[in-house]
Parts: C-alpha cells; sequence; structure tokens
C-alpha cells in the first residue's frame, strides 16, 4: 500500500477520534488521524475536560481551605491563590495528556496528519496546512469532528467580554460579577470556580430550572449546594440582550414579562454545543447534515459506504467517554469485530462540589415511560467515611423496576460521586438489579457503601441508615 493510501482516516484527534484510530490500528489496519489544532486530544484536553477539571481542582482545594479545613482542626496563617500559577498548573497537565497521545499514536503506528481535513471524493481527503496541501486516499473515512460553543446573535463572542466555555478558562484576574448565560454542566463548572475565588457569579437559565434533564432530587440538591458557594440563579429569565453602561455590561433579560438586568464585568455564554461539520466537504460525498450532525446508523455508518462518524458530529449526549466508546465500536465495525454502545450504561457527571453523577433514567423519566419502581435513597451524613471527611452533603437514590428489581437509574450528589458512578454504571451494563448491588460486599469505611445501603433501600432494608 502506497504511503499516501490508509484502510482508515480518521479527520479528528479528540477523544473519539483519536481512540478510534488507536484502535484501528491495534486491529491491524493502517491508520492515519487528521487534526488542525497543533495538538491531540481535541476540544476535552485542549480546552474542555481536562483545562476546566484543573481550575475547579484549584478553586476547590482553595476554597476548603477557606470554609471546610477548620472543622478538621487544621489551621493556617494565610490562606491566598496565584492565579498566574493556577493557569500554569492547568498549561502544564494540559500539555502532559496532549504529549501523551502522541506517543501513543506513535507506539500504536498511528500517522499523524496535521491541518484540515475535507473530503474531494468519496475514498479522498485533503489536508490543508499552513505550510502545504495533499491528497490522501483511504477505504475507510471516519468522521470525529466534534463540536464548537453556541453563540448568540444578540451575544457575540469578542473574547475579552464576552466569552464562551474556553474564555472562562484564561481570565487573566477573578471576575467581580460574572454572569453565566446558561444552567447546564459547562456554566456551572465554570461558575463554580470563578465564585469560589471571589467572583459573584449570577446564572440566568430560560428553562424552569438549571440541570433541567436531571432528577428533580438532584436538582434541589445543588441549587442547595452551589447557592452556599455564592452562585445565585435567575431561573425561567429569558436572555434579551446586551448593553454597555460605562465601563459595565448590562445583561438584559426577561422573566414573566418583567425586565431583569443584570451589571457585570464579563459574560460567559454557556447555552449548549453544535455540531462541528462545517468546511468538511460533504457535498463531495452526497453526505447531507440534520441540525448540523450527520445522520448514521446502528454501526456509525454514513448513507455513503465507506463513510462513518462518530461523537459530538452525531446524535447523541455531547460527552468525551460517549465519543471515545463509539470510536472504539466503529474502528471494530471496520474490521469486521463485534462492536458495542450501551446508551443505557453511559454516565453523566456534574464536576461541582458536591459532584453529581447519574446514569438510566430519571424518576420523572420512570413514570413519563408508566413504569412502576421503587426507591431507595440515602444521604451521605448517614455515612462513616462522609463523616470523617466533612463531606456530608448529598445522597445516593437508586431506582429498581418494581417487577424485576433490575436497577434502571441512579443518581448521585455528593463527594466522589464521578468516582463512585462507575460501580452503577457496570451494574446498568450488565443488567444488575438492586439486589444484586446490595449483597455485594463493600469496603468499610468508604463512601461507596453509601451506595450498598441505597441498593437495600429500595426493598427497605438498609442497615445503617
Amino acid at each position: 500500500m502506497a504511503e499516501d493510501q490508509f484502510d482508515v482516516l480518521v479527520i479528528g484527534g479528540g477523544p473519539g477520534g483519536y481512540v478510534a484510530a488507536i484502535r484501528a490500528a491495534q486491529l491491524g489496519l493502517k491508520t492515519a488521524c487528521i487534526e488542525s489544532r497543533g495538538k491531540l486530544g481535541g476540544t476535552c484536553l485542549n480546552v474542555g475536560c481536562i483545562p476546566s477539571k484543573a481550575l475547579l481542582q484549584s478553586s476547590e482545594s482553595y476554597h476548603h481551605a477557606l470554609h471546610k479545613a477548620e472543622a478538621l482542626g487544621l489551621t493556617y496563617e494565610k490562606v491566598g491563590f496565584d492565579l498566574k500559577k493556577i493557569h500554569e498548573h492547568k498549561t502544564k497537565v494540559v500539555g502532559q495528556l496532549t504529549d501523551g497521545v502522541e506517543y501513543l499514536f506513535k507506539k500504536n503506528k498511528v500517522t499523524y496528519l496535521k491541518g484540515f481535513g475535507s473530503f474531494v471524493e468519496p475514498g479522498k481527503v485533503k489536508v490543508k496546512s499552513d505550510s502545504d496541501e495533499k491528497v490522501y486516499s483511504a477505504k475507510n473515512v471516519i468522521i470525529a469532528t466534534g463540536s464548537a460553543p453556541v453563540e448568540l446573535p444578540s451575544a457575540p463572542f469578542d473574547g475579552k467580554t464576552v466569552v464562551d466555555s474556553t474564555g472562562a478558562l484564561d481570565f487573566d484576574k477573578v471576575p467581580k460579577h460574572l454572569v453565566v448565560i446558561g444552567g447546564g454542566v459547562i456554566g456551572l463548572e465554570l461558575g463554580s470556580v470563578w465564585a469560589r475565588l471571589g467572583a459573584k457569579v449570577s446564572v440566568v437559565e430560560a428553562a424552569d430550572t438549571i440541570l433541567p434533564m436531571m432528577d428533580k432530587d438532584v436538582i434541589r440538591a445543588m441549587k442547595k449546594s452551589l447557592g452556599k458557594e455564592g452562585l445565585e440563579f435567575y431561573e425561567k429569565t429569558k436572555f434579551v440582550e446586551l448593553k454597555k453602561k460605562g465601563r459595565s455590561t448590562v445583561v438584559v433579560c426577561d422573566k414573566a414579562g418583567e425586565a431583569v438586568e443584570l451589571s457585570c464585568d464579563k459574560v460567559l455564554v454557556a447555552v449548549g454545543r453544535r455540531a462541528y461539520s462545517e468546511g468538511l466537504g460533504l457535498d463531495a460525498v452526497g453526505i447531507e447534515t440534520e441540525r448540523g450532525k450527520i445522520p448514521v446508523n446502528d454501526r456509525f455508518q454514513t448513507k455513503v459506504d465507506g463513510v462513518w462518524a462518530i461523537g459530538d458530529v452525531i446524535d447523541g449526549p455531547m460527552l468525551a467517554h460517549k465519543a471515545e466508546e463509539e470510536g472504539v465500536a466503529c474502528a471494530e465495525f471496520i474490521a469486521n469485530k463485534h462492536g458495542h454502545v450501551n446508551y443505557f450504561a453511559i454516565p453523566n457527571v456534574v464536576y461541582t462540589w458536591p459532584e453529581v453523577a447519574s446514569v438510566g433514567m430519571t424518576e420523572q423519566e420512570c413514570k413519563e415511560k408508566g413504569l412502576e419502581v421503587k426507591i431507595g435513597k440515602v444521604p451521605f451524613s448517614a455515612n462513616g467515611r462522609a463523616k470523617c471527611l466533612g463531606e456530608t452533603d448529598g445522597f445516593v437514590k437508586i431506582i429498581a423496576d418494581k417487577r424485576t428489581d433490575r436497577m434502571v437509574g441512579a443518581h448521585i450528589v455528593g463527594p466522589n460521586a464521578s468516582e463512585l458512578i462507575g460501580e452503577l454504571a457496570i451494574g446498568a451494563e450488565y443488567s444488575a438489579s438492586a439486589e444484586d448491588i446490595g449483597r455485594s460486599v463493600h469496603a468499610h469505611p468508604t463512601l461507596s457503601e453509601t451506595i450498598k445501603e441505597a441498593a437495600l433501600a429500595v426493598d427497605k432494608m438498609s442497615l445503617n441508615a
């Protein structure tokens, strides 16, 4: 096979794309991955999941020292932070991980093509960089171009005052008043970062509540916890426009016909993300998008032979781990193996503090489907390890089918919820019953015992709560 011909060519080096490329190479397919950013890892590693979690960790550590350490018997002569060093830590982590992906490409013999990829015709993709342009041939092309922040016409990004999630990662000083338009995951996470570091944070949400897709008990708990951090919420409040007033920006909103005006120095627009499918030359291969997304079948095939798509650019939740699993499965389908993604078992996480994590259905969704359920709910205040940590806010809630006892949903608000949800995701994958989880031995004392207790509580058999 010629050097510029491949079995698999992946457009996009984010979590879905780079994982698809590595898996394809592991399966013996000659593989290349195209990335225009200049660094592998996509939005997630460069300007999304990873840098935001670095900021969240730094700000949470500072907040803990200020507000929680004394209860554990710890005192400090002076508590402060250096924003420049916080950003340096974030940048260092990002660099280590993006360099790590490049190493994995070398290890697995994946060819890394730097530039912007677009179709010339079926089976041929042009890669354009600053210095040259070249066409590569491939039997299979996987589109894994991810997504981009949604921009509001009445609040265009200027990179200074009005920013997207990327801009909110790089403020050179703590805002006096940050207005977040959008009460979803991204808005709450980044709002939490700056609130902990001293900013006044106001969250504007057009829906009835923040986190509208979450379980009602989760929403109630998170409003209370985030309120303690200083976040204020304007729910059922529609953003209208921005106005300038001296050096300040005024966010004009409408709440039930009444004007609400919030004067601030920074605005974060976090109203969602859109599939990134522009400029790919899809018309050259006869692919039409639906609301920007690329239609695929249950094997990630588009209507064009040899063209596949995964991740944020297709339907489904825009999650890095969802894209990764689709990348693995897609590569396996191309290699004539049996790919598998169980969407029911994909967890969702909000990395505020306390954290939120869930898998499966909410209680409301069960009711809408007419499913009779039984529910076990146990607070972290009943858990020994949580008391030792001084982190007793939140709960574990397990929802089981009343007829079969199969777990159909699980929701955690509390310390390290992002780590704890893994056990329940495995339970969802293997159709575990509440009894299965409740009878599993959990080490003592651990936060995970709350999962066991919640599973036992489904049948009112909890032992320690």
